[in-house]
C-alpha cells in the first residue's frame, strides 16, 4: 500500500521542481528582456517623454521619426557597409580555413600534431591588450591604418575557437571508417573534404558562423583603434561617436533608434541559425 504513495510523492516533487524552475527561468527572462523592450520603447518616444514618472512602456503616440532622422543625419549606411564587408570576407574565407584546419587536426596524422594544436590553444591565453600595440605598430608600418585591412586580414587565417569546436564536433559526427571507405572508392583528399566532411560540418559551421557574425558585428575596440575617418568606421564606432553628440542634446531616443538599427542584423542571423546551435550540440553529445 505504501509503494503507490511513494510514487505519487515523487511525481508531486518533480512537478513542484519543474514549476519552480519554470518560474525562475521566467523571472530571469523578464529581467534580461526588460532593457531591450525599454530600448525599443524609448526609440519610439519624443525626447521630452523619456523620463516620465511613472515610466511609460508603451509610447503614446508611437513615432518612427527617430529612425528616419538618425538614418538621414548620420552616416549609418557607411557603417553598415563597412561592417558588412568585414563580416562577409572574414566569415567566408576564415570559416573555410578553420574548417580545413579542424579536419586536419581531427582526422589526419602528421608529425608534431599535438604540439602544434596545443600551441594554437595557447594563443587563446594571450589577452588582446598584450598584442594590441605591436599589431598597431606593424599595421601602421604597412600603411594599413584607417583602412579595413587590419580588421580583415588577421581573420582570414581562421579562428582557434572555431577550429577547436569543429575538431571536437568531427570526433563524434564523422567516423574514420567513412574516410577510409571514401579512399577505397578513389576519392581524393580535397574530394573527401568538400564532398563528405564539409556537409557533415554544416551545423557546426553555421552555429560558429552565427557567433562569429555577432562577434565581428559588435566589435568595438579594433575598429576604434584602426579607423579614424567617419566614412570608414563600422556601425558600432559610429553609434559610440553619435552618443557624445546626442547625449549632449539629451536626445536619447535617437541613440536608442541607432542601437536598434544596428541590432537588427544580429537578431535576424540568430533567428535563422538558432536551429543549427541545437543540432550541433545534439550531435556533439553523441558518443562515437
Amino acid at each position: 500500500m505504501g509503494l503507490p504513495r511513494l510514487g505519487g510523492n515523487s511525481v508531486n516533487r518533480k512537478k513542484m521542481t519543474d514549476l519552480w524552475s519554470l518560474l525562475l527561468l521566467l523571472c530571469g527572462s523578464i529581467f534580461m528582456i526588460a532593457p531591450f523592450i525599454w530600448t525599443i520603447s524609448t526609440s519610439l518616444k519624443d525626447k521630452r517623454n523619456v523620463f516620465e514618472i511613472p515610466p511609460v512602456w508603451i509610447p503614446d503616440p508611437i513615432s518612427f521619426s527617430n529612425y528616419t532622422k538618425v538614418w538621414q543625419e548620420s552616416p549609418l549606411l557607411h557603417g553598415f557597409m563597412n561592417s558588412l564587408i568585414i563580416v562577409v570576407i572574414v566569415l567566408t574565407i576564415g570559416m573555410l580555413v578553420s574548417a580545413m584546419s579542424a579536419y586536419a587536426f581531427g582526422k589526419f596524422q602528421f608529425p608534431y600534431k599535438g604540439v602544434l594544436f596545443m600551441g594554437l590553444l595557447g594563443t587563446m591565453m594571450i589577452p588582446y591588450s598584450v598584442v594590441m600595440i605591436p599589431q598597431y605598430v606593424g599595421f601602421s608600418r604597412l600603411d594599413w591604418v584607417d583602412t579595413l585591412l587590419p580588421l580583415i586580414v588577421p581573420g582570414l587565417f581562421g579562428n582557434i575557437v572555431v577550429i577547436f569546436f569543429i575538431r571536437q564536433y568531427l570526433q563524434s559526427a564523422m567516423p574514420t571508417e567513412l574516410i577510409e571507405a571514401a579512399k577505397i572508392d578513389g576519392c581524393s583528399f580535397p574530394g573527401i573534404f568538400f564532398k563528405i566532411a564539409l556537409p557533415i560540418m554544416k551545423p557546426a559551421l553555421a552555429a560558429q558562423a552565427a557567433l562569429g557574425f555577432m562577434g565581428i558585428w559588435n566589435d568595438f575596440l579594433g575598429p576604434l583603434i584602426y579607423l579614424h575617418t567617419p566614412e570608414k568606421q563600422t556601425i558600432q564606432v559610429l553609434i559610440a561617436s553619435m552618443q557624445a553628440m546626442y547625449i549632449g542634446q539629451s536626445d536619447y531616443p535617437m541613440i536608442m533608434a541607432a542601437a536598434i538599427i544596428a541590432m537588427v542584423p544580429v537578431i535576424i542571423v540568430f533567428f535563422f541559425c538558432q536551429r543549427y546551435f541545437i543540432e550541433s550540440m545534439a550531435i556533439s553529445g553523441i558518443k562515437g
